[in-house]
C-alpha cells in the first residue's frame, strides 16, 4: 500500500516537472536569436545555430538554472540619420541625412555589449555620427557636393573597424542621401547660384562660339555657293548655244524628213486608193452573184416548206378525226359500261339488304319501332294542329297535364265519338239533358238513327257558344 502510494506522488511529480517545464519552453522565430546567459555559459538560439532553435527560460531568480534573455534580429536591419548638422573644412554648416544597413554577424559578443537590441541600435547610431563628421570636417563643401559617391565608401572604412567590437557588419556602403542648408543657412543655396551662372555662363560662351563658327561657315558656304553658280551659269550657256544649234539642225533635217515622207505617203495612199476602188466593184459583183443565188434558193426552200407543212396539216387533222372518233367511241363504251355497273350495284345493294333484314329478327323490329315512332309523332302533330285551331278549354281531374291531354285526344279517335255518343244518350234518358240537347238542337231521333256521327257533324254540333267545357 505504501508502494502504491510512493509511486503515486511520484508520478504527480513527474506529470508537474512536465507542465512546468512545457510552461518555460521557448521556440525562437527564423528571424531573430535568443542569447541565454545562464549561471556558467552564454548561447545563442536560433535557425542557424549550433544549439537549435527551442530552450528553456528558467526564471532568473531560480538558483542554479535560472537564465536571462537578450532577443536580437538575425535580419538586416537600417540606420537612419536625418537632418544631422555637419560642418566642412572651412566649418560651413549644413545638414545630411545618411543612410546605413547593417546586421548582426556575432550574437554572442553583440550580447555582451548590450542588454537589449535599442540599446544597441543608439550605440551603432552614435558609431556612425562620429565618423560622419569626422570625414566631412576634412572636405570642402563643393567637394562634398560633387563626390558624394565617395564618402558613403568612406564613412563605411571609417565605422568597419568599431562595428567589429559590437558583434556587427556592414551590408553594404553607408549612403548620403542628401545634402542641404540648415534653418536660416544659404551656404548650399548660394554655391547652387554660382553653380548655375557658371554653367549659364559657360553655355553662352559655346553658344556664342557655335553662332560664330556657324557665320563663318554660311559665308564661306555662300561664297562657295556663288562660285559654282556662277561656273554653272557659263556652262549653262555654252551647253545652250550648242543645244539651240543642234536643235535648229536637227529641226531642218526634220523638215525635210518629214516632206520627204509625206510624198512617198501620198503615193502610196493613191495606190491604196487605186486597189481599194478594184477590190470594191470586183466585191460587189460576187455580192450582187451571192444574193441572186441566195433569192433563188430561198423561193426554191420556202415553197418546198409550204408543201411539206400542208402535207403535215392534212395529216394532221386525219389524225385529229381518228383519234376524236376513237374518243366518242371508248367513252361511250365507257358510259355504257359505268351505268350498267351502277345499276347492278344498286340491285345487288338492295338484294343484299333485304337479305340481311329478312335474317336479323332484332333489326326487324328496330325498323318497325322507327315507323312506329314516325306515325305517333305525325298524328301527334297533327292533333296538336287541331287543338290550337279549336277553341276548347279543357279541365283535367287526371295525375297529371300530359294524361288530361291524352283523354282530351281520344275524344277525336274513335273510341272518343263511341263514348260522346253514349254519353249524349244518356243525358236524353233524363228530362235535365234532354232540356240541354233541346236547347243545343240535338234531337233525341238523331241520337237512335247513328251511334255516332261524322266528324263534321260532331264538331258542329258540339259546339256551344264557342266553347266547349269537357270534364
Amino acid at each position: 500500500m505504501e508502494m502504491l502510494v510512493l509511486l503515486g506522488a511520484v508520478g504527480g511529480l513527474l506529470l508537474l516537472g512536465v507542465l512546468v517545464a512545457m510552461a518555460f519552453r521557448r521556440v525562437v522565430s527564423a528571424n531573430e536569436v535568443h542569447i541565454i546567459q545562464s549561471a556558467r555559459k552564454t548561447t545563442s538560439y536560433g535557425k542557424d545555430t549550433e544549439s537549435g532553435n527551442v530552450y528553456y527560460e528558467w526564471p532568473s531568480s531560480l538558483p542554479i538554472f535560472g537564465v536571462t534573455k537578450i532577443v536580437l534580429p538575425v535580419s538586416v536591419f537600417d540606420l537612419d540619420l536625418s537632418e544631422y548638422e555637419a560642418y566642412d573644412l572651412g566649418r560651413v554648416p549644413f545638414v545630411v541625412d545618411i543612410k546605413s544597413f547593417f546586421r548582426i554577424s556575432n550574437t554572442n559578443l553583440a550580447a555582451q555589449r548590450v542588454e537589449n537590441f535599442a540599446e544597441l541600435k543608439n550605440q551603432l547610431l552614435a558609431i556612425v555620427q562620429g565618423a560622419v563628421r569626422t570625414i566631412l570636417a576634412k572636405s570642402d563643401i563643393e567637394e562634398i557636393m560633387e563626390t558624394r559617391s565617395k564618402f558613403g565608401q568612406m564613412f563605411t572604412d571609417e565605422v568597419g573597424g568599431q562595428l567589429e567590437h559590437w558583434g556587427v557588419a556592414a551590408v553594404k556602403n553607408i549612403e548620403l542621401m542628401d545634402i542641404r542648408d540648415g534653418d536660416g543657412d544659404e551656404v548650399i543655396h548660394n554655391i547652387m547660384q554660382k553653380k548655375k551662372s557658371q554653367i549659364e555662363m559657360e553655355s553662352r560662351l559655346e553658344v556664342a562660339e557655335n553662332l560664330k563658327l556657324a557665320q563663318i561657315k554660311e559665308i564661306s558656304a555662300k561664297q562657295e555657293v556663288d562660285v559654282e553658280s556662277q561656273r554653272s551659269a557659263e556652262l549653262v550657256g555654252l551647253r545652250t548655244v550648242e543645244a539651240q544649234k543642234k536643235v535648229e539642225l536637227a529641226n531642218q533635217e526634220a523638215a525635210q524628213t518629214v516632206k520627204e515622207q509625206q510624198r512617198v505617203t501620198k503615193e502610196k495612199e493613191m495606190a491604196v486608193l487605186k486597189v481599194q476602188d478594184v477590190k470594191t466593184a470586183e466585191i460587189s459583183k460576187e455580192v450582187q452573184i451571192v444574193n441572186a443565188n441566195q433569192a433563188r434558193e430561198t423561193r426554191v426552200i420556202v415553197a418546198q416548206g409550204e408543201l411539206d407543212s400542208a402535207k403535215l396539216s392534212a395529216e394532221a387533222q386525219l389524225e385529229l378525226k381518228r383519234k376524236e372518233s376513237e374518243g366518242i367511241s371508248l367513252e361511250g363504251a365507257a358510259r355504257a359500261d359505268a351505268k350498267q355497273k351502277m345499276e347492278v350495284a344498286s340491285v345487288s345493294a338492295q338484294i343484299e339488304l333485304a337479305k340481311e333484314i329478312g335474317e336479323n329478327e332484332g333489326y326487324q323490329k328496330y325498323l318497325v319501332t322507327i315507323r312506329q315512332v314516325e306515325a305517333t309523332e305525325a298524328i301527334g302533330v297533327k292533333q296538336a294542329e287541331a287543338l290550337t285551331a279549336a277553341d276548347i278549354k279543357v279541365i283535367s281531374n287526371s295525375s297529371s297535364a300530359g294524361n288530361g291531354i291524352q283523354d282530351v285526344s281520344d275524344m277525336f279517335s274513335s273510341k272518343g265519338g263511341q263514348q260522346l255518343g253514349a254519353m249524349l244518350q244518356g243525358l236524353a234518358n233524363t228530362p235535365l239533358g234532354k232540356s240541354a240537347l233541346d236547347m243545343a238542337g240535338i234531337k233525341e231521333e238523331s241520337l237512335h238513327t247513328s251511334p255516332v256521327k261524322k266528324k263534321s257533324e260532331l264538331n258542329g254540333s258540339s259546339k256551344l257558344n264557342g266553347s266547349s267545357n269537357l270534364v
